[in-house]
Parts: C-alpha cells; sequence; structure tokens
C-alpha cells in the first residue's frame, strides 16, 4: 500500500513552504502552520488556499474571491446556514451539557432520526465522531458475537482512532491492517468480473475462512455504502445484501458506515443501505449530521447492543449533548423543507450525465460511478487510469476556483460530493471548466 498512497498525498499535497506559489502572508501562514501543527498535517493542491468565510456552496479566500465548493460533504446543508447557526446559537445560550441528565431536546432529537430508519434500527448512541461511532460499533460487535475478526475494503477509510485506524487502509501503511482485520477488494466489476454481488459476498465468506484459519472468529463486516475511498462502487443497487448475509452466516455483524454517503445524499434514498435492500445490524453517522458542527452516532437493532448493555456503561461528554441535538435537529429541518434529498437526486443526475456527454469528447475521461451528488469519475490517459493526469487536474480546477479532490487507491479519480444546496447552475459551472481544462492536461 506504501507506494499508491504516498503518490497520491504527494501530487495533492505537494506545497511546502518556501516554494514560492503563495503570497508573501500565506506563505508566512504555511511556515507557522508547519511549525505548530507539525509533520503529519497536510494541506490541499500545490497552491493552498487561504479561507476566511463560507455560504452555501461557496467558501471565500480573504480578498473576497469565491471558491465553488465540489468537495465538503461536512457542511451538508450548505456552509454557515443561517438555520443551523440560529439553533446552535440558542441552545449554546440556554444549556449545554449532557446525555446524564435529562432533557427533551436530545430525546426529540433521538426519536426524529431514528424515525428516517427502518423500524428494527430503533436506538442510537451518540458520539462526536464518526470515528467514534465505528469504534463504538466494534466494541458492541465484540461483545455480541465473542468474535474479533474485522473484515473492510482494501481502501477503506472509517476513521483516526486506533481501532479505526487499523480498519483505514486509505489512511497509509503505519497502523493498518491491524492483526484481526481482513481486507478484501473493493466492489468492482475489475475486481469481481463474475459478477460484482456474488464475488463480493465470495471475498467475505474467504476472509471468514482466513480467520478461522488462524483461530480468529468473525465478528464484524464494515463498509462505507458508497465506497468512496475505494473510488466510489454505489452499483448495482442491491450488490450488499449477498455481502451481510455472508457475514451473518459466519456469527458477524454488518455495519453501514452511512459518515459519507447518509442524510440523502445518495439522491433515491435517504441513506446508502438503502439502495441494497439490507437492514445493518448497526448504522454509523457523522459528517454531515451537525452540518460542521462535531456530532456522529451509532444506530442499533436493539438485540445488537443488549449483551454490551449488560457488560458496560456507555457514556460520552459532548457526544448527545443540549446543543448538538438542537443543531442536528436544524438539520434535519433544512433538509426536509428545502427539498435536499430531491435536489441531490435531480442535480447529481444532471451532473452525470453532464460528464458521461463530456466523455464522448474527451477521451480523458473514463467511467463515472454515480449515485445522487456523490460522484467519481476517473481521469484517463491512453485508456488507462492515470493518477498524475488526476492530480494536474484537480490542481488546475483550484486555480478555476472550484474545489475538488480525488479518490481510490492510486488516486485516479474525481471525488465529487459537494453541499447538498448544489444547483444545475454551478453543476454547469464545473461541465464548463473541465470541458475547457481537460485538453490542456
Amino acid at each position: 500500500m506504501t507506494g499508491p498512497i504516498t503518490r497520491q498525498t504527494t501530487m495533492l499535497n505537494a506545497y511546502t513552504p518556501g516554494a514560492g506559489h503563495l503570497s508573501p502572508e500565506d506563505e508566512a501562514l504555511a511556515r507557522r502552520r508547519a511549525r505548530s501543527l507539525g509533520p503529519a498535517y497536510r494541506l490541499f493542491y500545490e497552491t493552498p488556499v487561504h479561507l476566511v468565510r463560507g455560504q452555501g456552496v461557496h467558501l471565500y479566500d480573504p480578498d473576497g474571491n469565491a471558491y465553488l465548493d465540489c468537495y465538503n460533504n461536512v457542511a451538508s446543508v450548505g456552509h454557515c446556514h443561517p438555520r443551523v447557526v440560529e439553533a446552535l446559537s440558542r441552545q449554546a445560550a440556554t444549556l449545554a451539557t449532557h446525555t446524564r441528565y435529562l432533557h427533551d431536546g436530545i430525546l426529540a432529537y433521538a426519536e426524529r432520526l431514528l424515525a428516517l430508519f427502518p423500524a428494527q434500527l430503533s436506538q442510537v448512541m451518540f458520539t462526536c465522531t464518526g470515528s467514534e461511532a465505528n469504534d463504538l460499533a466494534l466494541r458492541i460487535a465484540r461483545a455480541a458475537t465473542g468474535g474479533t475478526g474485522v473484515i473492510v475494503t482494501d481502501n477503506a477509510y472509517h476513521g483516526v482512532t486506533l481501532a479505526t485506524a487499523e480498519m483505514s487502509m486509505s489512511i497509509g501503511p503505519a497502523v493498518a491492517p491491524g492483526p484481526t482485520v481482513f481486507p478484501i477488494p473493493a466492489p468492482s466489476a475489475q475486481n469481481h468480473p463474475q459478477g460484482i454481488a456474488e464475488g463480493f459476498a465470495a471475498a467475505v465468506t474467504a476472509a471468514c475462512d482466513r480467520m478461522e484459519a488462524q483461530g480468529i472468529q468473525p465478528a464484524l463486516l464494515i463498509v462505507d455504502t458508497i465506497f468512496s475511498s475505494d473510488g466510489v462502487y454505489p452499483d448495482p443497487e442491491g450488490f450488499l445484501a449477498p455481502a451481510a448475509a455472508a457475514i451473518r452466516a459466519r456469527g458477524g455483524l454488518f455495519l453501514a458506515d452511512e459518515v459519507q454517503p447518509g442524510f440523502g445524499r445518495t439522491g433515491a434514498q435517504f441513506w446508502g443501505f438503502q439502495r441494497h435492500g439490507v437492514i445493518p445490524d448497526m448504522v454509523s453517522l457523522g459528517k454531515p449530521m451537525g452540518n460542521g458542527y462535531p456530532m456522529a452516532g451509532l444506530v442499533l437493532q436493539p438485540g445488537t447492543i443488549e449483551e454490551f448493555g449488560q457488560q458496560a456503561r456507555y457514556f460520552n461528554t459532548f457526544g448527545g449533548n443540549a446543543v448538538a441535538a438542537a443543531v442536528g435537529l436544524a438539520v434535519l429541518d433544512v433538509i426536509r423543507d428545502e427539498g435536499l434529498q430531491q435536489n441531490a437526486a435531480t442535480v447529481g443526475e444532471a451532473f452525470t450525465q453532464g460528464l458521461r456527454s463530456l466523455a464522448q469528447r474527451h477521451e480523458s475521461l473514463g467511467e463515472t460511478r454515480a449515485a445522487g451528488l456523490f460522484v467519481g469519475q476517473t481521469i484517463l490517459s491512453d485508456g488507462k487510469p492515470d493518477p498524475a493526469r488526476t492530480a494536474r487536474l484537480v490542481n488546475a480546477l483550484r486555480d478555476n476556483r472550484i474545489l475538488i479532490s480525488s479518490t481510490g487507491p492510486q488516486g485516479d479519480s474525481l471525488k465529487i460530493r459537494p453541499p447538498l444546496p448544489f444547483s444545475l447552475a454551478d453543476a454547469d459551472q464545473v461541465l464548463a471548466t473541465l470541458d475547457r481544462l481537460l485538453p490542456t492536461l
């Protein structure tokens, strides 16, 4: 894994202080950053962007230049949405405490959130980050199954705690995989030519066989249901159901990681797992849940948590606090009132078809893989995926004030996941800019 990750990181984050790309003021900021934050942090783009504010689908630099945000699913309902900001401010000025006290707002949010899930998923535990939610899920799975073995895809990302970093092949070789983590190929046609559903389920079964040969009992299959770090693989709909059946047949649980595809992003469904006709044992939530406020959670079937609940207490000082509940309710209100799930479906479909139309004129555009406003677009040279060309395109788009990134083990695909209010006009701006830039690469 070292080579692909190093190449992608180097190309997209090539700036180092003193390289001469920045204004004197931003150069000074970069030097302060390197001195204070250390070497593990990375900057996006060869020429980093200095941002001072955000509004809707745009971010602004100190000179007032607007950058179209095609990447940040954290601000799911738009940067600094006034209804979310108002809810946060009002509750922070009233009460900010934790779940060890009775509070109507926390329960109101829990009930409102759970109503968006199938009836079997009827309990929720709150955390601050998706990493914590996935870490908690692993603890619960171990208690419920008696096993320790975990199956992930081979370029997955599930968090930054020790346990979740060991399940996250995409963040580098220093900590991953852990001794009880068993990576399997991502659900692409290339990896599973016999059929994605059949091949992916067979890979789960084979991983269970490898575990048990080492005396390890299966505990959990965890997948990001859009497979974003693997390159974005949403289709065909339904292919996850056999994989979930495969892990359950060996005594393990199925966890749907909805930190990236959840909250209406895939358009037709509110949650990514719903596209596959399967009900997970657990569902982890994060980034878009609070529109920038740090909140996350784990939704469960009651039987899944029973053993853990008898053995352990759970408490998170900030997870599920009153301010988080107010923010979460506001986010759900905005998604509903502004029709953002439908917008994701409508704009996502138009954007996807626009990319496929561009591909008829530009040989450098390969496969377009999409569900709603989550798109993976492979970039080619001579008919083959080209990470270097992808990196040049990402940086060229940045220079044209469109913020985007790349994905996949080699970094050979654009990763497009803008805030949900992204409009048809915004999509047209990206398509027109791509049409102009692609011949220059």
